[in-house]
């Protein structure tokens, strides 16, 4: 885990902690919530601040408001990440799961370049690439089927890139950083739906037979070192169902 401090304000601090216990299951649908006044004598904030947290809550359907009874949890699948979301997660949290999710099935292996992939990789197409895969899930399901592909020559200095396993000491970014001494300094992220096709349906456990008819969403990243150099491309494939979201500060 990070040990970096949370800068957040305390009603974005209120309503994480709640949203992990939502997303985790920990608290379950049909749930209530502590009251405003009982949040803000929990959490030593004002009134006003208890209730923009709960509004935060409900704004990102965990939550509604029902008259005279209080706050009840929501039953919804959770939104699939990015992976630049995923990176951030990993620098801020030491992991990059998201609240309630899991990851398993990871697989490895030294492959061909697909065309697609050597073009975002900037390399020649049929150059040896690691491919690593693996199916993040929450209780609801399958969140994503993630991908990373990574060029071989960082395999030769990171061997533990080429095996099928969850890796160790820091994620696949932060290892080729502490190798190499580049640090990684900017990403660059596309978001578009499509169709599944059967090997998509198959990579979901889905029936690549008859697949959803409903477009996914595939989400993609490259990330590029201090010197120019593209140290991998992400391709995300969204689960059906999901949606990408995101959420800022707006400055005024």
């Amino acid at each position: 885990m990070s040990d970096q401090a949370d800068n957040r304000a305390p009603y974005a601090q209120i309503a994480a902690h709640y949203a992990e216990l939502i997303t985790s299951g920990e608290l379950q649908p049909g749930s209530l919530l502590p009251s405003i006044k009982n949040l803000s004598q929990e959490w030593k904030v004002s009134t006003a601040t208890a209730e923009k947290a709960l509004r935060k809550l409900r704004n990102d359907g965990l939550v509604r408001g029902i008259h005279g009874i209080g706050t009840e949890v929501l039953d919804r699948p959770a939104s699939m990440s990015s992976g630049s979301q995923r990176q951030d997660r990993g620098g801020r949290t030491g992991s990059s799961w998201g609240s309630g999710e899991r990851s398993d099935s990871h697989q490895a292996s030294v492959v061909p370049a697909p065309a697609d992939v050597a073009q975002a990789l900037d390399i020649k197409p049929g150059s040896d690439v690691i491919r690593r895969r693996r199916v993040y899930r929450d209780r609801h399901g399958i969140v994503a089927h993630s991908t990373s592909w990574i060029p071989d020559r960082y395999g030769r200095l990171i061997p533990q890139l080429a095996k099928s396993e969850r890796l160790t000491g820091g994620t696949s970014l932060q290892l080729i950083a502490e190798a190499t001494g580049r640090p990684i300094t900017h990403r660059i992220d596309s978001a578009s739906a499509r169709l599944l096709t059967p090997e998509d349906a198959d990579l979901l456990e889905l029936d690549p037979a008859e697949p959803p008819t409903e477009p996914v969403v595939v989400m993609t990243a490259k990330f590029v070192d201090s010197e120019g150099n593209v140290v991998e491309y992400g391709v995300d494939l969204g689960g059906p169902g999901r949606k990408w979201r995101t959420e800022s500060e707006v400055v005024q």
